[in-house]
């Protein structure tokens, strides 16, 4: 499912291939897949795209048209892709939205969503604005290391908890805290507030790290995210844990990944992610390299 590293991927895509083209037509096959904002579609027609930006997960389109601007806003949601016409797309029938374009390198743009927990909204400045202060917190490629510790050193709660709770930190779902805590090292449900200086510090450098690796790589597509242009994400195959119970653990410890069951699956080692750090140290010292 997409997370912040996909809808990176899409935004880019779509700034090189469509910033510049005027929407000239819509389609909307469900009008339900429009949260908001419907009844200003014909607005649209005849606008320029002059900006695209990612929020989280979520892509947001930038029209102006007589010295007005107004929003489109994708929600990638756990299905949602934005495709170019190229790109080859499993099961059309899920395509709701074509939005028609001219002056660009891709003539449509098409919002797939089988499941529709995404949708589309359609906003002005101030409908924008609001939509992002209730959706989104801190984005973790730009949040400064102080804001990150002491968002950390305020939270009771469980560190994957952290991580995915996108009103605080938007952007990171299961398969990138997965993977970001085995790097670290930190288990799962280590609370938050309780974590050494040092070690916040790693996972702040480690989650930017992560985040920017996979977006070089196009992303994960671990089912079914696609590229606006029908390419898939190849950052799967530098995954360490997520999806891997039962096969050795990648540092060498000599255990096997587990995976813990609450709200999402957490694919961890029992060794290199202790929740008993000191213990662990004890081992690594007695000849248990990571």
């Amino acid at each position: 499912m997409p997370e912040l590293p996909e809808a990176e991927v899409v935004a880019r895509q779509l700034r090189v291939a469509l910033i510049g083209a005027s929407l000239t037509d819509w389609w909307i096959g469900r009008r339900d897949i429009v949260r908001e904002g419907i009844t200003s579609l014909p607005w649209y027609r005849g606008s320029l795209l002059v900006n695209v930006e990612r929020f989280g997960k979520s892509v947001v389109l930038q029209f102006v048209k007589d010295d007005m601007t107004r929003y489109v806003v994708a929600e990638l949601g756990m299905t949602g892709l934005l495709l170019f016409p190229s790109a080859r797309t499993k099961h059309p029938q899920h395509v709701h939205v074509r939005m028609t374009f001219v002056g660009g390198r891709e003539s449509e743009l098409r919002y797939w969503n089988p499941r529709r927990f995404g949708r589309m909204s359609l906003l002005d400045r101030a409908g924008l604005d609001r939509y992002l202060a209730r959706r989104f917190g801190r984005d973790p490629l730009t949040v400064s290391k102080e804001e990150f510790s002491k968002i950390v050193r305020h939270r009771r709660g469980r560190l994957k908890s952290l991580l995915m709770h996108q009103q605080v930190i938007a952007g990171i779902g299961n398969i990138y805290a997965n993977e970001i805590l085995f790097r670290v090292g930190l288990h799962p449900n280590a609370i938050a507030c309780r974590l050494a200086a040092a070690k916040v510090d790693r996972l702040y450098l480690v989650m930017k790290e992560v985040l920017e690796e996979a977006i070089a790589s196009g992303g994960s597509s671990v089912r079914d995210f696609f590229a606006p242009d029908g390419t898939e994400g190849q950052y799967k195959r530098r995954h360490l844990v997520y999806g891997k119970e039962g096969q050795p653990c990648p540092a060498g410890c000599g255990q096997l990944l587990r995976r813990l069951q609450s709200e999402r699956s957490s694919f961890f080692c029992p060794f290199c992610q202790s929740r008993r750090p000191r213990k662990a140290e004890r081992l690594r010292g007695a000849g248990h390299a990571l």
